[in-house]
């Protein structure tokens, strides 16, 4: 909606992580550095961690676009909530390799016959797993083994982890030491600081196309990156719903009172109504009690939204329509 009206090539705060809008923060220029530290190495474990939304997956984006002309098979996995067994058939699946009805002695078989060939043709493969922190321990023991398959000078393959803080903690057990001993390089991805999220929003808005409308003021930033804490998903979601008020109130610049507004709005829809959160949280209420509460506040939640969607759609249609088509819409709604 308000990309056409400000003047965008595109959406600039688009939630889908995409190498375009790469930001080179001195942590993730670090990040970077040492995925492509690993990279060069071409063995071992390669471990990145940061909070959600901090652009760990906008990082390998990045690294995968750059490794395009390198002779290197990159697959990721982003699905860990699985067993020992079920890790290998997503390694198998991510590379192409045939997986169904086979026994993990003939799977491994598999797999290790894939990157011999990727070998023998100049190739390197290259795991990317993603939410490394939801892998079981036998699961990261078969990720482990699978950097035993060798040639007599080098590994056939190598492996990102990318995961949250907590995996870090996971790493630090007594049975993930063979894991440490591989790991050739580890970062830990931290937020945007103050500075960098003002240039963060300035190079997203730049990339498509930005001409100083709207314009954001001191205070706008400071509000952004206190909300946001520097989290690049937190600070899209939030700009890209100030964007939208813009669009639809045709502002053409934002203070602390526009995006005062925004946050207020985001709050109000996740905020319980108290009569309901009371009912919910007491310990003595019945079974029966907590589930027509919790219904009632899902059917609260969703009349919330509906009534938005109303309002955005009326507010949309005014800028389209000739004013007295728009009133006759809503006389008919009455």
């Amino acid at each position: 909606m308000y990309e056409s009206y400000y003047g965008l090539s595109a959406k600039p705060f688009q939630l889908k992580p995409d190498p375009r809008f790469f930001f080179g923060s001195k942590g993730h220029k670090r990040a970077m550095a040492y995925l492509e530290y690993g990279i060069s190495q071409g063995e071992g474990f390669i471990v990145i961690t940061g909070e959600v939304g901090a652009g760990k997956t906008t990082l390998m984006r990045n690294l995968f676009r750059e490794i395009e002309s390198k002779n290197i098979l990159a697959a990721q996995i982003v699905n860990t909530h699985v067993g020992s067994d079920d890790i290998l058939r997503l390694v198998a699946a991510a590379f192409g390799v045939e997986y169904e009805d086979t026994s993990k002695a003939a799977l491994l078989t598999r797999l290790e016959r894939f990157l011999r060939q990727c070998d023998k043709q100049g190739k390197r493969a290259l795991l990317v797993v993603d939410e490394a922190q939801n892998l079981t321990p036998r699961a990261i023991e078969e990720l482990r083994m699978l950097s035993n398959f060798q040639t007599d000078d080098r590994s056939l393959l190598q492996t990102f982890l990318l995961g949250q803080p907590e995996f870090r903690r996971t790493m630090l057990g007594d049975d993930m030491k063979q894991l440490l001993q591989r790991v050739i390089a580890s970062y830990h991805l931290g937020p945007l600081d103050a500075s960098e999220t003002r240039s963060y929003i300035e190079h997203r808005l730049l990339t498509v196309g930005w001409k100083n409308d709207p314009t954001l003021n001191e205070a706008a930033y400071t509000m952004i990156y206190d909300f946001t804490e520097g989290i690049p998903r937190k600070i899209n979601s939030l700009c890209d719903r100030l964007f939208l008020m813009g669009y639809l109130e045709e502002f053409h610049a934002f203070g602390e009172a526009e995006v005062t507004q925004v946050i207020t709005d985001i709050r109000q829809e996740f905020e319980l109504p108290a009569k309901v959160e009371n009912i919910v949280q007491r310990p003595d209420a019945s079974e029966e009690l907590k589930e027509l509460a919790s219904i009632n506040l899902e059917n609260v939640h969703r009349l919330g939204k509906m009534e938005r969607s109303i309002v955005s759609v009326i507010d949309a249609l005014r800028k389209m329509l000739p004013a007295t088509k728009v009133n006759n819409i809503q006389e008919d709604e009455k």
